[in-house]
């Protein structure tokens, strides 16, 4: 299965999602939502760098443009 970039409207969509969890209190389900959306590929990559891949892998983001960008192996490299 290939990548399919998400798009801005897609990723609005589940921002709003996330909000209004949030609004009515579901604050765990409201951050599960939000990390649906993909992280920008650069924060990944200082994410990675800077924080830990450990860190950034049990975070739980979405990793998909990152992994588009710098290829399928770009945590273990």
């Amino acid at each position: 299965m290939g990548y399919t970039e998400m798009t801005l409207k897609e990723k609005l969509a589940i921002g709003m999602r996330s909000f209004e969890l949030e609004d009515a209190g579901n604050l765990e389900e409201a951050d599960r939502v939000w990390k649906q959306i993909p992280l920008d590929p650069p924060l990944a990559k200082w994410w990675k760098e800077m924080v830990g891949v450990d860190s950034l892998i049990q975070q739980g983001y979405n990793l998909s443009e990152a992994e588009a960008e710098y290829g399928k192996d770009w945590l273990t490299k």
